[in-house]
């Protein structure tokens, strides 16, 4: 019967070839904008550590005495990060400082340049699945050994060395010189979530929060030695005494990530910040002890609100104007199957019933969302070309994978289907005898 349904369509849409065309564009154009902004918030609100956000989680203590108890500073006084990470009580933990450094290459010659860099320790690469293409990170016993040693990116890599094997060479950070122990393959998280705080992007940079990852990363405990008095801290609530060294009291520059699988696991950390926040409030430390926090990485996502409003707009208007072209089409098939009134009481007088012409006039309204999404399709891979060409940080990123690809057949048929029902129903609803004079 659908095969019947589906060759009366076909024939219905090829008598009215204007109409159908209007309808086709109309429904195309709607999807073309909607799928555009959507495929752009489905990336811009993706997972970064797809299957594994879900173990981690970053937790805050309230260290400044004039909060008056409102959110936290979005990072720790060193003092305080340290002691949470050296404590081990998560599966794993790392701490993460953004800095940017002077970087030249030992052998080349060139003058150096000033490239962003992160300060962490050795869990760093484990916990958020770093790919290396060259060598391994520093382990355990280079943070505890203060080892002068790196790990670079294939970026840097490639312009260093050409994008050679540079495992055992040596590049001058400062004025120190470090050995190669890694290269990165090609990563990039999106967004960049280990270097987001306060509803910004850290370290300074202008790309935003889709930018690119360091060039170089650093075991933390020798960075502290080779930058000092070079740190920029994210905020002071009083003048430190010691300006660029990290470990100064009333300044916080210092993130903690934190790994907990299972629920059981999170619960008992929280209690452990809790518990360690009360202990330093005892010592005089910290003034309010009850102001901690611990988000998931998606939680804490969400709290920086990393999705570019613009984006969101945008969105909010393209599906605005979607509903405006289904409007459209409301019309443009409600006087299509008016037109044919009289075919209709004639099928109904040969005993078709109602359910029978409303599945019919679905189907027609299906095959004109087909087409129409067959060209939206076409629309949104040029709406995404044009994104691309923009200057903005996660252009590159842009495009169509498998899931916006279906998704947006599914919007297509979904949008016509919905345009055609009430067409649909009041088409089957007129009762034969007034359709057949319109013979």
């Amino acid at each position: 019967m659908i095969g019947y349904y589906l060759k009366v369509a076909l024939h219905n849409v090829a008598r009215n070839k204007v109409v159908t065309g209007l309808m086709i564009l109309a429904i195309a154009i709607g999807i073309g904008a909607s799928m555009t902004t959507l495929t752009v918030m489905h990336l811009l609100s993706g997972d970064p550590l797809s299957g594994k956000s879900g173990d981690i989680y970053y937790p805050q203590v309230d260290v400044n005495p004039g909060s008056k108890g409102r959110e936290p500073y979005d990072v720790m006084d060193y003092r305080t990060a340290y002691d949470l990470w050296s404590s081990k009580q998560a599966d794993s933990q790392t701490m993460v400082v953004s800095n940017p450094v002077r970087v030249r290459s030992a052998i080349s010659g060139a003058a150096p340049m000033m490239i962003s860099s992160i300060s962490t320790t050795s869990d760093f690469f484990s916990m958020f699945d770093v790919p290396l293409q060259y060598g391994r990170p520093w382990v355990d016993e280079d943070d505890v050994r203060r080892s002068r040693v790196a790990v670079i990116s294939d970026r840097l890599n490639r312009q260093l060395f050409g994008g050679a094997n540079s495992v055992g060479q040596t590049i001058r950070v400062k004025d120190t010189n470090l050995q190669i122990m890694g290269v990165l393959g090609p990563w990039r998280p999106s967004p960049v979530f280990y270097k987001i705080r306060g509803g910004r992007f850290s370290g300074g940079e202008t790309s935003g929060f889709y930018g690119t990852v360091d060039d170089v990363f650093l075991p933390l405990s020798a960075s502290i030695e080779i930058n000092h008095g070079d740190f920029q801290p994210f905020t002071c609530w009083a003048t430190p005494d010691r300006p660029g060294v990290l470990e100064s009291a009333p300044c916080v520059s210092v993130a903690l990530w934190v790994k907990l699988v299972g629920t059981g696991r999170v619960q008992a950390y929280d209690r452990f910040l809790g518990n360690y926040a009360a202990e330093q409030k005892r010592l005089g430390r910290i003034k309010h002890d009850d102001n901690t926090r611990l988000r998931s990485l998606m939680g804490w996502l969400d709290f920086n609100q990393v999705v570019p409003s613009e984006v969101k707009v945008q969105a909010a208007l393209a599906f605005a104007f979607l509903l405006v072209c289904l409007a459209n089409v409301v019309g443009l098939l409600l006087a299509k199957f008016m037109r044919h009134s009289g075919e209709i009481g004639l099928r109904r007088a040969l005993g078709a019933s109602r359910i029978a012409v409303f599945i019919q006039c679905l189907v027609e309204a299906g095959v004109i969302g087909a087409a129409g999404g067959v060209l939206g399709l076409a629309l949104t891979l040029l709406g995404l070309w044009t994104i691309r060409s923009q200057p903005v940080a996660y252009a590159d990123q842009v495009h169509l994978d498998v899931v916006m690809f279906v998704a947006t057949f599914i919007l297509s048929l979904a949008a016509s289907l919905l345009a055609g029902a009430i067409p649909a129903y009041r088409a089957s609803s007129i009762q034969p005898i007034a359709q057949l004079k319109l013979l």
